[in-house]
């Protein structure tokens, strides 16, 4: 158990507390998790006490897999560790996290073009929860270049994915577009 330091204003507070666990949200759509998501959900766990993978609905993208699908594929990425819980959910992601009891955010930045879009949506989600911090990460020098949309694109026309994801995720896009896994590059 993780103990909290603080300035004693009484003296009851002279007696240490437990810490409250440090619980945050990766949220995404993970249609197909990439090795890019699975090095930020690694990456996260130094940083927090519990992870929750939260696969989210976009209405403005059309998956290829179901929601049961793409968290059935990161619990095979995932593997064992106990301090990530993969959920599914819809609606706002500061109900949910309030659901679940996170106080952080965690969102993945690729690029400067992603940065836009994600603090307007970091500012909309302190508008509607104060409390709640977003905090960004780069992704490793080698996951930079991957993007979701990229590995479902090169999976549909049969290209090369098995660097880009987890082998279970290479096999499941092969299942459901045919694409090799290997391919061959030119």
């Amino acid at each position: 158990m993780a103990w909290i330091a603080f300035r004693p204003t009484s003296p009851s507070s002279l007696l240490p507390r437990p810490l409250i666990p440090r619980i945050a949200i990766y949220a995404g759509s993970f249609d197909p998790v990439t090795r890019g998501h699975e090095d930020l959900i690694r990456r996260s766990l130094q940083y927090v006490d519990r992870l929750v993978v939260a696969v989210a609905t976009n209405v403005t993208k059309q998956p290829i897999f179901t929601h049961e699908e793409r968290a059935a594929l990161l619990r095979r990425v995932i593997g064992d560790e106990p301090r990530v819980e993969v959920r599914q959910f819809g609606g706002l992601l500061v109900d949910f996290a309030r659901e679940v009891g996170a106080t952080l955010l965690i969102r993945g930045l690729r690029a400067v073009s992603d940065f836009e879009y994600e603090y307007q949506m970091a500012l909309m989600n302190r508008h509607l929860s104060p409390s709640l911090e977003t905090v960004f990460m780069i992704p490793s020098i080698d996951t930079t270049y991957i993007s979701a949309s990229l590995v479902r694109e090169v999976a549909r026309f049969g290209g090369p994915v098995t660097d880009l994801v987890h082998p279970a995720v290479a096999a499941a896009l092969r299942d459901r577009l045919g694409a090799t896994g290997e391919g061959s590059r030119s």
